[in-house]
């Protein structure tokens, strides 16, 4: 494993001896000052490029980087891609030899005036046009939690109460793989956007608690982490079920000290009747 320092000459020197690219760019957890660096960090770079299609043609370019031993070509892959959606961008997720990551975006410079957006979470290393002037400190602004309205708290509290129905059904019927879909992919957003904006409410919605709240536990008591980790369960039924009513109890008292802090309409029949509901379903 080499350090970033022979990382980041390796781009330079690529970038410095290709006439094509104009500009480099770090993003992501690498400049974010807020986070304490490990070296299973990804290098997020961005290259801001003349004569785009070449770098497609002819990716020898790639090998001053080193081996690839895996890789990724979102944007050549059916999965998830938008047909309709104009190409500004290519980008190479590779992991090399020495087991270092870099996450490579080529943008159009023809774009770059028009379609560029720097993200706060940037330090430019290279600008042979002067493309980026008075560019701030590094910061992770971009992704702090965002304060709500009284009606996405009210969206985020229905859907809530009204899909944990769902994992209660499943839960009853021994559909365990449906009861875990419904909790992990349709329950557990609206759970963990609560959390957030507790969170964000507690620190005048001036922190990030990280992608996926990956950070979240600097942030909130060690008794509310050890729960929230008690509401993610194994595959056995009855345990399921103590998660589901552990992550039920957790919400609704953050939906009520979120309401309280924020001064917002709370509908608390929805929460009893939906909580009587599977508690119901439970012991039939």
């Amino acid at each position: 494993m080499i350090n970033q320092n022979d990382i980041q000459n390796k781009i330079l020197n690529l970038a410095k001896a290709d006439d094509r690219i104009r500009a480099v760019i770090l993003n992501g957890s690498r400049a974010n000052p807020n986070v304490n660096p490990d070296k299973y960090q990804d290098f997020d770079i961005v290259f801001i490029v003349k004569d785009f299609d070449s770098f497609l043609t002819d990716r020898s370019w790639i090998n001053v980087l080193g081996k690839p031993i895996l890789q990724q070509l979102p944007d050549e892959m059916d999965l998830g891609k938008n047909a309709n959606e104009e190409t500004l961008s290519f980008g190479f997720l590779m992991i090399f030899e020495d087991e270092n990551r870099i996450d490579l975006t080529l943008f159009l410079y023809e774009k770059f005036e028009t379609h560029f957006e720097i993200d706060s979470l940037a330090i430019v290393w290279l600008d042979k046009d002067n493309l980026f002037k008075n560019i701030s400190k590094p910061s992770d602004k971009d992704y702090h939690i965002t304060e709500p309205n009284q009606q996405e708290f009210s969206e985020v509290c229905n859907e809530f109460w009204w899909t944990i129905t769902n994992v209660a059904k499943g839960l009853k019927r021994e559909e365990i793989i449906y009861a875990k879909d419904m909790m992990e992919n349709v329950v557990r957003p609206m759970f963990w956007r609560l959390i957030e904006w507790n969170i964000g409410s507690e620190n005048d919605f001036g922190i990030s608690v990280g992608k996926s709240g990956k950070f979240a536990k600097n942030f909130i008591t060690e008794s509310l982490y050890k729960n929230i980790l008690r509401t993610y369960s194994d595959s056995n039924i009855e345990n399921n079920w103590n998660s589901l009513l552990l992550m039920v109890e957790i919400f609704n008292k953050k939906q009520k000290k979120l309401a309280n802090k924020l001064n917002f309409q709370i509908d608390t029949i929805e929460a009893e009747n939906s909580t009587k509901y599977i508690q119901k379903i439970r012991l039939e």
